[in-house]
């Protein structure tokens, strides 16, 4: 039959939405859990096979979709407006996506209506890191909810993993969530030197070394991370951009993505165990 993934609700009124995918085989339920946490571009079909293969590894998946509020989506953030966007900066170099200049430039080359409705979802995915606070609240609430999610009296064992916009929220979860087992962050922001003190679980982390805007943080990060005994553990590729591991975007580079996708599972397999 294959694994099987579907869309639900959670929260105390129902208003989160994420995409939950249970493994194979016996006893399902009796296996922790990986939280997937989304790139700037939602939960897309990359983040929905992320999730599937985590599945596969034999974990619970859940990537909950942080442009999700009170019972739907902004108009701007739906999946196709954000596909048209996602395929207009794709005609931009990377150094431009983030120029506002050389972006309403483009923009303006383009019909009115469409280049109108794709800066105004440019507008909120790139601001989306702004967010963060809210997001973090998302987070934990989803962190919750897999926990208790058909567990009986036990609570099921959570890690997190996320993505650009994403590996920045699962450290940021690490410090606020005393029951993370373990946060693993992909090509994203870190935390500053003054939350160390609040990380509760070890960290892993994978860097392109061309993503100098991210990878420069790491020195810093690691050696804070040492002065006050926690464990960080990382690679920086060599050569590898921004985004590496994307698959569908043209930034992939197959032999660190593979390399960070067995390193990741290697994480979770040590740091999750069954419920208790």
């Amino acid at each position: 039959m294959g694994l099987q993934g579907e869309w639900v609700q959670y929260g105390d009124h129902q208003q989160y939405s994420g995409y939950l995918v249970l493994p194979e085989g016996p006893a399902p339920l009796a296996k922790p859990a990986v939280l997937v946490i989304q790139e700037i571009w939602g939960v897309d079909p990359h983040i929905q096979d992320l999730t599937r293969r985590f599945a596969q590894a034999g974990f619970i998946a859940f990537a909950p979709d942080l442009f999700y509020q009170a019972g739907g989506k902004a108009p701007q953030l739906q999946e196709q407006r954000v596909e048209d966007a996602k395929r207009f900066l794709d005609t931009l170099p990377p150094a431009a996506w983030r120029d506002t200049q050389a972006r309403e430039a483009a923009l303006g080359a383009l019909p009115e209506a469409q280049g109108r409705a794709i800066g105004e979802t440019l507008e909120l995915i790139l601001a989306a890191g702004a967010n963060a606070a809210a997001y973090v609240s998302v987070l934990e609430a989803s962190a919750g909810f897999l926990r208790e999610y058909e567990s009986g009296s036990r609570r099921r064992p959570v890690a997190a993993v996320g993505f650009c916009l994403g590996g920045m929220l699962s450290a940021q979860l690490a410090t606020r969530d005393a029951e993370l087992r373990g946060a693993v962050v992909f090509y994203g922001n870190l935390p500053q030197a003054e939350q160390v003190a609040q990380l509760n679980c070890p960290v892993l982390g994978f860097f392109g070394e061309l993503d100098t805007r991210i990878t420069d943080q790491v020195p810093a990060f690691a050696e804070a991370m040492k002065q006050g005994g926690k464990a960080f553990d990382y690679r920086i590729y060599e050569g590898a951009p921004h985004a590496f591991a994307n698959d569908t975007r043209a930034s992939y580079r197959a032999e660190p993505a593979q390399d960070a996708f067995a390193r990741t599972l290697t994480f979770m397999r040590e740091h999750l165990t069954t419920l208790e």
